[in-house]
């Protein structure tokens, strides 16, 4: 994800015999990206990582399907008035707008994962915007807590185990991969010193060595379905790991915002970069310091992207009605921009405390019934004044 790690036990050169200090074979196991070509983790277990047997798949969350077609118009979503789906963050997530490159939903669990989760269909991003928990894999624990992003590779065994207390999460599934934006590093591949985040702000699991909860049941994602299997031991069982696939939090508060003359782009604010969609972080910044500059974002005719605003906290001086868990989405084709009065009261505005996750999206999204049963019917009409 950002840089080659090594935690653990691992031999002098990947592919050579291994053993403990029993005389036991490790075995290894190659988590690898774009076939062979791209980014990967070499992890070395204790026991056969491939000894599984088919079982039943008896969890899964709720996959996206579309409502029935509708105006094309601005939405507002209220996910605070999404009826609490509870039990663990395998079967809690609830989709709302999806395309064929992202799916957007709530997550909002009371209860640890009973199984070990492997998603073979995308990455997966959570933004917490209240509570916090432990994310386990065979590469090591995890922890992350409000306002975090967490990113899970696809393919990544793991558990997510929230803290007690509410618990609600952004969740966005990557279907084409998710990673740094390109103009965000150097011809080496580290974070550029003008980056808008560093390598230290990443956290990354920490390993303990080999560990076994009892569990044995691991749910696959793939082809949209879900796939049960049955492992013959613990797949925590990994004594070291050497590569640059594995999962990261990251503070969205930690990402260093750009200030102008003028007001910029979101794309000042990309903080990853997925197939179809760049997902920006709105943190509380500076605003322009032009003495005629209108901060307040222009009006936009965006013929190209749909955009998501998920509001996490603070004052959105460019809109009304909105609050913590709002997901606006305004589709390409339409102008877009702040609400009556924004605009011209923006002027003289010296900073903003708004904090916020942005997707701009190529692919048209799609809305699911759960989300007309939470929208603001009024929303379209409040941008007539």
């Amino acid at each position: 994800m950002i840089a080659r790690v090594v935690l653990g036990e691992v031999p002098r050169k990947h592919h050579l015999a291994f053993r403990g200090a029993d005389g036991r074979l490790r075995h290894e196991e190659c988590l690898t990206r774009s076939g062979f070509d791209g980014p990967y983790t070499i992890l070395y277990h204790l026991h056969r990582p491939h000894a599984q047997r088919l079982s039943e798949a008896r969890h899964g969350f709720r996959l996206p399907t579309p409502a029935a077609p509708r105006p094309l118009a601005k939405r507002h979503y209220r996910t605070a008035e999404l009826p609490p789906a509870g039990g663990p963050p395998v079967d809690a997530r609830v989709p709302l707008l999806f395309n064929d490159d992202v799916v957007i939903g709530r997550c909002a669990p009371d209860a640890p994962d009973p199984v070990y989760f492997a998603n073979g269909d995308g990455d997966d991003l959570y933004f917490v915007l209240e509570g916090g928990g432990l994310l386990r894999t065979p590469l090591g624990d995890l922890r992350f807590q409000r306002d975090d992003y967490l990113y899970v590779p696809r393919g990544l065994l793991h558990r997510l185990v929230p803290d007690p207390g509410p618990q609600r999460w952004l969740s966005l599934e990557c279907l084409g991969g998710l990673g740094i934006p390109r103009q965000w590093r150097n011809e080496a591949g580290q974070l550029r010193m003008d980056a808008p985040y560093c390598h230290r702000d990443f956290r990354l699991p920490e390993l303990a060595g080999p560990l076994d909860e009892g569990l044995r049941e691991i749910l696959v994602k793939r082809g949209g379905a879900f796939h049960g299997l049955t492992s013959e031991t613990s797949p925590l069982d990994v004594v070291g790991w050497d590569g640059a696939v594995y999962p990261v939090a990251f503070p969205i508060l930690s990402f260093q915002p750009r200030v102008g003359l003028v007001h910029l782009p979101p794309t000042w604010h990309g903080t990853f970069a997925a197939r179809g969609a760049l997902i920006c972080s709105f943190v509380p910044r500076p605003l322009d310091f032009h003495p005629e500059a209108i901060p307040c974002p222009y009006p936009h005719s965006s013929v190209d992207v749909d955009e998501v605003l998920f509001y996490a906290r603070g004052e959105f001086t460019s809109r009304r009605g909105v609050g913590p868990g709002s997901i606006s989405h305004h589709p390409a084709g339409l102008p877009h921009g702040p609400h009556p009065g924004a605009y011209e009261g923006s002027i003289g505005a010296r900073a903003t405390g708004e904090l916020a996750v942005m997707l701009d999206c190529a692919r048209p999204l799609s809305a699911t019934p759960a989300a007309l049963a939470i929208e603001d019917p009024g929303y379209q009409d409040s941008f007539v004044g």
